[in-house]
Protein backbone atom coordinates (compact mmCIF):
# COMPACT_ATOMS: atom_id res chain seq x y z
CA UNK A 1 0.00 0.00 0.00
CA UNK A 2 2.92 2.69 -0.30
CA UNK A 3 3.47 2.01 -3.98
CA UNK A 4 4.56 5.71 -5.82
CA UNK A 5 5.66 4.42 -9.52
CA UNK A 6 3.34 4.15 -13.04
CA UNK A 7 -0.14 4.20 -13.08
CA UNK A 8 -0.56 3.49 -9.52
CA UNK A 9 1.35 6.52 -8.58
CA UNK A 10 -0.03 8.73 -10.64
CA UNK A 11 -3.63 8.27 -9.90
CA UNK A 12 -2.17 8.82 -6.21
CA UNK A 13 -0.84 11.69 -6.60
CA UNK A 14 -4.12 13.41 -8.42
CA UNK A 15 -6.69 11.58 -6.50
CA UNK A 16 -4.89 10.93 -2.72
CA UNK A 17 -5.97 7.72 -2.93
CA UNK A 18 -4.00 4.44 -1.40
CA UNK A 19 -2.30 3.45 -4.18
CA UNK A 20 -4.43 0.94 -6.30
CA UNK A 21 -2.15 -1.41 -8.19
CA UNK A 22 -1.11 -4.36 -6.12
CA UNK A 23 -4.83 -4.64 -4.87
CA UNK A 24 -5.62 -4.70 -8.65
CA UNK A 25 -3.50 -7.87 -9.18
CA UNK A 26 -4.49 -9.63 -5.86
CA UNK A 27 -8.03 -9.30 -7.29
CA UNK A 28 -7.09 -10.45 -10.37
CA UNK A 29 -5.32 -13.31 -9.37
CA UNK A 30 -8.20 -14.51 -6.67
CA UNK A 31 -10.98 -14.02 -9.65
CA UNK A 32 -12.79 -16.47 -10.92
CA UNK A 33 -11.85 -18.35 -13.61
CA UNK A 34 -14.07 -19.92 -15.90
CA UNK A 35 -13.06 -20.26 -19.73
CA UNK A 36 -11.63 -16.90 -20.83
CA UNK A 37 -13.06 -14.41 -18.10
CA UNK A 38 -13.41 -11.20 -19.42
CA UNK A 39 -13.71 -9.72 -16.25
CA UNK A 40 -10.05 -10.52 -15.71
CA UNK A 41 -8.88 -9.40 -19.20
CA UNK A 42 -10.30 -6.38 -18.08
CA UNK A 43 -8.89 -5.41 -15.03
CA UNK A 44 -5.52 -6.42 -16.40
CA UNK A 45 -5.94 -4.14 -19.66
CA UNK A 46 -3.45 -1.52 -20.04
CA UNK A 47 -4.03 1.69 -22.69
CA UNK A 48 -1.10 2.14 -24.93
CA UNK A 49 1.09 5.11 -25.31
CA UNK A 50 -1.16 6.54 -28.28
CA UNK A 51 -3.86 7.73 -26.49
CA UNK A 52 -4.36 10.17 -23.49
CA UNK A 53 -5.12 7.60 -20.86
CA UNK A 54 -1.51 5.85 -21.70
CA UNK A 55 0.20 4.03 -19.05
CA UNK A 56 -2.95 3.43 -16.59
CA UNK A 57 -4.39 0.27 -16.33
CA UNK A 58 -8.38 -0.31 -16.45
CA UNK A 59 -8.38 -1.59 -12.87
CA UNK A 60 -6.24 1.41 -11.29
CA UNK A 61 -8.83 3.42 -12.89
CA UNK A 62 -11.67 1.35 -12.19
CA UNK A 63 -10.43 1.25 -8.79
CA UNK A 64 -10.27 4.94 -8.15
CA UNK A 65 -13.64 5.54 -9.58
CA UNK A 66 -14.88 2.95 -6.90
CA UNK A 67 -13.21 5.00 -4.33
CA UNK A 68 -14.11 8.07 -5.31
CA UNK A 69 -17.86 6.56 -5.17
CA UNK A 70 -18.63 4.51 -2.12
CA UNK A 71 -15.83 7.04 -0.21
CA UNK A 72 -13.50 4.24 0.80
CA UNK A 73 -10.73 2.28 -0.54
CA UNK A 74 -12.07 -1.07 1.64
CA UNK A 75 -15.42 -0.31 0.14
CA UNK A 76 -13.93 0.02 -3.05
CA UNK A 77 -11.89 -3.13 -2.80
CA UNK A 78 -15.07 -5.01 -1.33
CA UNK A 79 -17.25 -4.03 -4.20
CA UNK A 80 -14.60 -5.05 -6.77
CA UNK A 81 -14.16 -8.25 -5.51
CA UNK A 82 -18.11 -9.06 -5.78
CA UNK A 83 -17.48 -8.33 -9.70
CA UNK A 84 -15.13 -10.59 -9.94
CA UNK A 85 -16.44 -13.16 -7.71
CA UNK A 86 -13.00 -13.86 -5.93
CA UNK A 87 -12.13 -16.50 -3.75
CA UNK A 88 -11.13 -15.64 -0.47
CA UNK A 89 -10.25 -11.68 0.56
CA UNK A 90 -8.12 -9.01 -0.38
CA UNK A 91 -7.15 -6.54 2.34
CA UNK A 92 -5.25 -3.86 2.59
CA UNK A 93 -2.32 -4.46 5.05
CA UNK A 94 -2.65 -0.45 6.23
CA UNK A 95 -5.47 2.44 5.05
CA UNK A 96 -3.25 4.78 6.00
CA UNK A 97 -1.02 7.25 3.45
CA UNK A 98 2.88 6.80 4.13
CA UNK A 99 5.46 6.65 1.49
CA UNK A 100 8.90 3.95 1.50
CA UNK A 101 12.32 5.29 2.71
CA UNK A 102 15.61 3.76 2.23
CA UNK A 103 18.69 4.72 3.91
CA UNK A 104 21.86 3.40 2.03
CA UNK A 105 25.14 2.84 3.63
CA UNK A 106 26.95 5.67 2.98
CA UNK A 107 24.05 7.58 4.93
CA UNK A 108 21.56 8.79 2.01
CA UNK A 109 18.07 8.67 2.35
CA UNK A 110 16.07 7.66 -0.38
CA UNK A 111 12.46 8.20 -0.55
CA UNK A 112 9.66 7.08 -2.26
CA UNK A 113 9.27 3.32 -3.51
CA UNK A 114 9.80 3.86 -7.25
CA UNK A 115 12.90 5.77 -6.47
CA UNK A 116 14.30 2.96 -4.31
CA UNK A 117 12.51 -0.07 -7.12
CA UNK A 118 14.46 1.91 -9.95
CA UNK A 119 17.49 3.65 -8.10
CA UNK A 120 18.34 6.82 -9.71
CA UNK A 121 21.23 7.01 -6.73
CA UNK A 122 24.43 4.27 -6.82
CA UNK A 123 22.75 0.74 -6.93
CA UNK A 124 25.84 -0.97 -5.90
CA UNK A 125 25.34 0.95 -2.36
CA UNK A 126 23.57 -1.12 0.14
CA UNK A 127 20.30 -0.74 1.65
CA UNK A 128 20.89 -0.19 5.47
CA UNK A 129 17.25 -0.06 6.81
CA UNK A 130 13.95 1.15 5.47
CA UNK A 131 11.09 2.88 7.24
CA UNK A 132 7.50 4.49 6.51
CA UNK A 133 7.23 8.39 6.73
CA UNK A 134 4.99 8.99 7.91
CA UNK A 135 4.29 5.95 10.10
CA UNK A 136 1.23 3.57 9.26
CA UNK A 137 -0.81 1.66 11.68
CA UNK A 138 -2.65 -1.92 10.49
CA UNK A 139 -6.09 -2.03 9.09
CA UNK A 140 -7.97 -4.03 12.18
CA UNK A 141 -9.44 -6.85 9.52
CA UNK A 142 -5.71 -7.59 7.98
CA UNK A 143 -4.35 -7.76 11.83
CA UNK A 144 -6.86 -10.32 12.84
CA UNK A 145 -6.54 -12.28 9.77
CA UNK A 146 -2.74 -12.43 10.10
CA UNK A 147 -3.50 -13.80 13.65
CA UNK A 148 -6.04 -16.53 13.12
CA UNK A 149 -4.54 -17.59 10.01
CA UNK A 150 -3.21 -21.55 9.84
CA UNK A 151 0.10 -20.90 7.12
CA UNK A 152 1.32 -17.26 6.47
CA UNK A 153 2.88 -16.99 3.66
CA UNK A 154 5.81 -14.36 3.59
CA UNK A 155 6.97 -13.42 -0.30
CA UNK A 156 8.13 -13.91 -3.02
CA UNK A 157 8.73 -10.39 -4.34
CA UNK A 158 11.14 -7.79 -3.73
CA UNK A 159 12.72 -7.80 -0.64
CA UNK A 160 12.57 -3.87 0.30
CA UNK A 161 9.95 -2.53 -2.11
CA UNK A 162 7.03 -5.41 -1.90
CA UNK A 163 7.53 -7.87 1.30
CA UNK A 164 9.47 -5.87 3.95
CA UNK A 165 7.23 -3.02 3.48
CA UNK A 166 3.98 -4.83 5.16
CA UNK A 167 6.79 -5.49 7.99
CA UNK A 168 7.05 -1.62 8.73
CA UNK A 169 3.39 -1.51 9.90
CA UNK A 170 2.46 -1.28 13.10
CA UNK A 171 0.92 -3.96 14.09
CA UNK A 172 1.63 -6.67 11.71
CA UNK A 173 5.43 -7.85 13.24
CA UNK A 174 3.30 -8.54 16.46
CA UNK A 175 0.43 -10.05 15.16
CA UNK A 176 2.25 -12.58 12.96
CA UNK A 177 4.57 -13.05 16.64
CA UNK A 178 1.10 -14.18 18.35
CA UNK A 179 -0.49 -16.10 15.79
CA UNK A 180 0.07 -19.63 16.09
CA UNK A 181 -0.17 -20.69 12.13
CA UNK A 182 3.08 -21.97 10.30
CA UNK A 183 5.64 -18.84 9.09
CA UNK A 184 6.83 -19.22 5.39
CA UNK A 185 9.63 -17.85 3.75
CA UNK A 186 9.39 -17.93 -0.10
CA UNK A 187 12.69 -16.71 -1.01
CA UNK A 188 13.08 -14.90 -4.14
CA UNK A 189 14.60 -16.74 -7.33
CA UNK A 190 17.07 -13.29 -8.65
CA UNK A 191 19.00 -11.03 -6.59
CA UNK A 192 17.75 -7.34 -7.66
CA UNK A 193 20.13 -5.00 -8.75
CA UNK A 194 19.92 -1.38 -6.10
CA UNK A 195 18.15 -4.10 -3.20
CA UNK A 196 19.30 -7.50 -3.29
CA UNK A 197 23.16 -7.60 -4.99
CA UNK A 198 24.61 -10.52 -3.99
CA UNK A 199 22.29 -11.75 -1.67
CA UNK A 200 21.82 -15.46 -0.49
CA UNK A 201 18.67 -17.04 0.81
CA UNK A 202 19.88 -16.70 4.25
CA UNK A 203 20.50 -13.19 3.53
CA UNK A 204 17.11 -12.91 2.28
CA UNK A 205 15.71 -14.68 5.20
CA UNK A 206 17.72 -12.94 7.84
CA UNK A 207 15.95 -9.52 6.52
CA UNK A 208 12.46 -11.27 7.18
CA UNK A 209 13.31 -11.80 10.67
CA UNK A 210 14.68 -8.44 11.21
CA UNK A 211 11.36 -7.03 10.36
CA UNK A 212 8.88 -9.17 11.58
CA UNK A 213 10.40 -10.04 15.22
CA UNK A 214 10.91 -13.59 14.52
CA UNK A 215 13.53 -15.58 16.21
CA UNK A 216 13.06 -18.26 13.41
CA UNK A 217 11.08 -19.34 10.44
CA UNK A 218 8.89 -22.30 10.59
CA UNK A 219 10.21 -23.17 6.94
CA UNK A 220 12.03 -21.32 4.13
CA UNK A 221 11.55 -22.56 0.55
CA UNK A 222 14.08 -21.88 -2.38
CA UNK A 223 15.32 -23.12 -5.50
CA UNK A 224 17.70 -25.11 -6.35
CA UNK A 225 17.37 -25.59 -10.54
CA UNK A 226 19.38 -23.50 -13.11
CA UNK A 227 17.79 -21.49 -15.24
CA UNK A 228 18.45 -21.52 -18.99
CA UNK A 229 21.82 -20.01 -19.54
CA UNK A 230 20.58 -17.99 -22.15
CA UNK A 231 17.53 -16.45 -20.19
CA UNK A 232 20.33 -15.81 -17.22
CA UNK A 233 22.46 -14.21 -19.82
CA UNK A 234 19.46 -11.38 -20.56
CA UNK A 235 19.23 -11.07 -16.75
CA UNK A 236 22.75 -10.72 -16.02
CA UNK A 237 22.17 -7.47 -18.70
CA UNK A 238 20.19 -6.16 -15.80
CA UNK A 239 22.42 -7.49 -12.66
CA UNK A 240 20.27 -9.87 -11.87
CA UNK A 241 21.64 -13.83 -10.56
CA UNK A 242 20.59 -16.33 -9.04
CA UNK A 243 19.47 -16.79 -5.47
CA UNK A 244 21.95 -19.37 -4.08
CA UNK A 245 20.63 -21.57 -1.23
CA UNK A 246 23.74 -21.75 1.58
CA UNK A 247 24.31 -23.15 4.74
CA UNK A 248 23.89 -20.58 7.17
CA UNK A 249 20.14 -20.89 5.76
CA UNK A 250 19.41 -23.61 7.94
CA UNK A 251 19.95 -21.94 11.49
CA UNK A 252 16.98 -19.29 10.52
CA UNK A 253 14.24 -21.99 9.55
CA UNK A 254 13.23 -25.46 10.83
CA UNK A 255 12.98 -26.56 7.67
CA UNK A 256 14.75 -25.56 4.71
CA UNK A 257 12.48 -27.03 1.23
CA UNK A 258 14.89 -27.00 -1.43
CA UNK A 259 13.09 -27.65 -4.83
CA UNK A 260 13.09 -27.61 -8.53
CA UNK A 261 11.28 -24.13 -8.98
CA UNK A 262 12.09 -22.27 -11.95
CA UNK A 263 9.08 -22.17 -14.72
CA UNK A 264 10.63 -21.09 -18.22
CA UNK A 265 11.38 -19.95 -20.72
CA UNK A 266 10.71 -16.35 -21.46
CA UNK A 267 11.23 -14.84 -17.48
CA UNK A 268 12.51 -16.25 -14.90
CA UNK A 269 9.39 -17.29 -12.51
CA UNK A 270 8.25 -19.66 -9.96
CA UNK A 271 6.54 -22.68 -10.81
CA UNK A 272 2.88 -21.66 -9.34
CA UNK A 273 2.01 -25.14 -9.56
CA UNK A 274 4.46 -26.71 -7.41
CA UNK A 275 4.93 -23.95 -5.40
CA UNK A 276 1.40 -24.41 -4.01
CA UNK A 277 2.21 -28.04 -3.56
CA UNK A 278 4.99 -27.72 -1.07
CA UNK A 279 2.49 -24.90 0.64
CA UNK A 280 -0.49 -27.14 0.84
CA UNK A 281 1.79 -29.87 1.95
CA UNK A 282 3.21 -28.02 4.81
Amino acid sequence: MFDSGGSTGMLRDEFGILPPGDVRRCLIALAEENGRNVLRELFDYRFDAECSLKGHSFGNLFLTALTRITGSEVEAIRQASKILKIKGKVLPVSVDHAHLCAELEDGQIVRGETNIDVPKHDGSLRITRVFLEPEAAAYEATRRAIEQADVIVIGPGDLYTSVIPNLLVKGVPEAIQKSHAKKVYVCNLMTKWGETNGFSVSDHAKEILRYSGMLMLDAVICNRKHADAALLGKYAQEKAYPVQPDAAAEKLAKRIITEDLVREPELIRHDSERLAGILVGL
